[in-house]
């Protein structure tokens, strides 16, 4: 398997300690999100990998190298500007091969048996497949239902649940040229030029351990989740 690993953003909920680091670079535990990531794929056979990098390239590039120091083999696409969620899949080479591809972003840890995902992928046809997660947001308020300008009931503080995206993908090289070239585009987009253009885009249920780290608060539980693992 052939993995792109999404690592250019600039981390700016993360301020101020991204000021001068990258996020991926960021230590959970005893070395950084990114290196506990390529580890992870590693163990499910991943290894070899791209690296979308933009902001502070350099020193993701100088960290990881090609790769060798941890068993893999690691590439690099640089963004010369900011170029979304999907756009930096327009700069990978052409001959990418028939194989799919998992695109995840560089900010995630999750126990996902990646092997499965592609495996579902692959029986399902699908041009993309989306990890997906399932999300409760709980409204803070009663929310009050009305009709007519009368009010019909009040739910004290309900729940909203919807699956959301877990950040994890699995692509068939034919599906990327509807990404435009040195543009931004972002995830979305392409979900939603693929629909538009009759491509099959389905669902892949994510259970287990999954965190995105976006915030500090993030960046300490994924601190304590590897030390329990670790433990």
């Amino acid at each position: 398997m052939r993995a792109v690993v999404l690592a250019g953003g600039k981390g700016a909920r993360l301020r101020p300690l991204t000021y001068t680091i990258p996020k991926p670079l960021l230590p959970v535990g005893e070395k950084p999100i990114l290196e506990e990531i390529v580890e992870r794929l590693k163990s499910f056979g991943v290894t070899d990998l791209t690296i979308a990098v933009g902001y502070r390239a350099e020193l993701i590039e100088t960290y990881f190298r090609d790769g060798a120091q941890l068993g893999v083999r690691i590439g690099y696409i640089r963004e010369a500007q900011p170029l979304g969620t999907a756009g930096p899949l327009s700069l990978l080479d052409a001959g990418t091969g028939d194989e799919p591809l998992l695109v995840m972003n560089g900010d995630i840890l999750t126990d996902l048996d990646v092997r499965e995902f592609i495996s579902s992928h692959l029986r399902s046809g699908n041009a993309l497949t989306i990890a997906t997660r399932e999300f409760r947001l709980q409204h803070p308020y009663g929310v009050i239902r009305t009709e007519d300008g009368r009010i019909t009931g009040i739910v004290e503080k309900p729940a909203v649940v919807d699956m959301v995206s877990a950040g994890i993908y699995a692509v068939q090289p034919s599906a990327l040229s509807l990404i435009p070239r040195g543009r931004p585009f972002d995830m979305p987009d392409f979900v939603n030029a693929l629909i538009a253009a009759g491509r099959a885009v389905g669902g892949y249920e994510l259970h287990g351990e999954w965190l995105a780290i976006d915030r500090i608060e993030q960046l300490e539980e994924a601190a304590r989740m590897l030390a329990e693992r670790h433990a």
